[in-house]
């Protein structure tokens, strides 16, 4: 159906966003503004540009934010990077090093960084009832990411309900959990901190030592397991299964299938936690979880597991743990959460459309297929090269952090590289304990792989979304490859 424009025709003309295009049409003689010149993948990669710098400002600007010495200008762009792009690797302690003032400084640009700032400038003009333009849907939720029964108004109010409602019942968690030990203050704020973090999947702790002091507390653990849980599942899936309860409650109503892409999250996020969950249960039984009662040693498995995905929090020592722990850690960031979320890494979605690929080749067959559906080829396409882009990226990173950057002797330098940059590019937040002895080439190394892991596979799906609908007159004669 085709949507209708329901402004003045002044105002549609002096604002026309052509799909073919891509650019805007103003009439003749009409000024045009830098940002008018932007697409949408830019913008949303100028709206983290913007917080970043926004951030860093505030860290060297703002008084009282700390307890000692104010950070220098590398490290305050460092901590607000790491922020806004919801890593949660840090060069100092943020519980001993921060005041209260410059702990909720960090709450907002970590909320405002897993929101993102389109989808919070959306939320703005569609809570006072404003109307969203073409542009500024398709900075917010991308191309093609909304179902054909939900607007993009529709979603990004309920975006700011889910987060407004999933925040604070985890905090109200946390403070009943806390209260007793904490005080009712203290643990009211700390209870929220951590609620917004791990909702963000920003792995940023006012504990010292992360998570680790609570690996004897299923309850604390199990709430922030669930935070990040619903935080990596993305707002789309959260919509569609909102979506269709509201359905299922309504006689008159069709009911629909859920699609195929909250199904593959889904299924992707159980599988992902519980073959982890065991794995590092059999890796460390006798490790870094060797003193903890048996029950303990299950729930602290499953929460490395979740948290290694994207989330940051840890209730292991990463540099005590064995190659074979850090290896499979190293693997579930680069995976990722789903798609549309607050989670960085390659999607699950990504990865499970590789393996149904690989299966599909094995059994000889041409398509694709899962849930009696066939994926579109270039959707196939897509995910191929968000995969090379990622793992590439990682790779030379890899190499730059052992080239520059001379880690702690009693580390392994390669190992513990390794796992700093798929931390930092995939926006986890988990160390061996090497952050904050980065020299300033790994530290510079560190900020643009958050930056590029936050925005560099959405823009580039976005990108690569673009180009699809370009019309080419020739094609070149095909001439075949020996592949395996």
């Amino acid at each position: 159906m085709q949507r209708t424009d329901r402004r003045p025709a002044r105002h549609r003309a002096r604002a026309k966003w052509t799909a073919t295009n891509r650019r805007w049409n103003l009439p003749r003689g009409k000024r045009v503004y830098f940002w008018q010149r932007l697409n949408p993948s830019q913008l949303f990669v100028l709206s983290f540009v913007g917080l970043i710098l926004m951030g860093t400002w505030g860290l060297m600007g703002l008084p009282g934010l700390y307890q000692g010495q104010p950070l220098g200008w590398l490290d305050a762009l460092f901590t607000a990077t790491s922020a806004a792009c919801v890593t949660g690797l840090t060069v100092v302690d943020t519980g001993t090093y921060f005041t209260a003032w410059g702990q909720v400084y960090l709450l907002i640009l970590i909320q405002l960084g897993g929101l993102g700032m389109m989808t919070l400038t959306s939320m703005i003009i569609a809570t006072l009832g404003g109307r969203l333009s073409l542009r500024t849907e398709a900075a917010t939720v991308g191309y093609n990411q909304i179902g054909p029964y939900v607007g993009a108004r529709r979603l990004v109010l309920d975006v700011l309900r889910f987060t407004v409602v999933i925040e604070l019942s985890g905090a109200l968690l946390l403070y009943l959990l806390w209260s007793r030990d904490m005080g009712h203050a203290r643990a009211a704020w700390h209870g929220l901190f951590h609620s917004v973090s791990a909702f963000c999947n920003a792995g940023f702790s006012t504990f010292n030592t992360s998570m680790i002091e609570y690996r004897h507390s299923p309850a604390t653990t199990t709430t922030i397991m669930l935070l990040i849980v619903l935080g990596g599942l993305g707002f789309l899936t959260l919509e569609e299964l909102y979506v269709s309860r509201a359905r299922r409650t309504r006689a008159t109503q069709v009911r629909r299938p859920i699609s195929i892409h909250t199904q593959l999250v889904l299924y992707m996020t159980f599988l992902l936690s519980l073959l982890g969950g065991l794995a590092f249960l059999a890796f460390e039984w006798n490790g870094t979880l060797q003193t903890l009662a048996w029950q303990d040693k299950l729930h602290n498995a499953l929460f490395m597991s979740i948290t290694a995905r994207t989330a940051g929090f840890s209730v292991i020592d990463y540099g005590q743990a064995s190659d074979s722990t850090n290896f499979i850690t190293i693997l579930l960031m680069m995976i990722g959460g789903a798609p549309g979320s607050t989670a960085g890494g390659m999607k699950t979605t990504t990865f499970a459309l590789l393996g149904l690929l690989a299966w599909a080749r094995i059994r000889g067959r041409s398509s694709t297929t899962f849930a009696s559906r066939s994926i579109p080829d270039e959707t196939i396409q897509r995910a191929v090269g968000l995969f090379v882009i990622v793992t590439g990226t990682v790779m030379l990173g890899v190499l730059l952090m052992t080239c520059t950057q001379p880690v702690s002797q009693k580390l392994q330098p390669f190992l513990s590289a390794a796992f700093e940059v798929a931390s930092a590019f995939n926006t986890v937040g988990l160390s061996m304990g090497v952050t904050p002895e980065l020299t300033t080439s790994g530290r510079w190394l560190a900020i643009v792989l958050m930056f590029l892991g936050r925005v560099g596979p959405l823009a580039l799906a976005s990108a690569f979304i673009v180009r699809r609908g370009r019309v080419v007159a020739f094609r070149y004669a095909y001439e075949d490859v020996i592949v395996g």
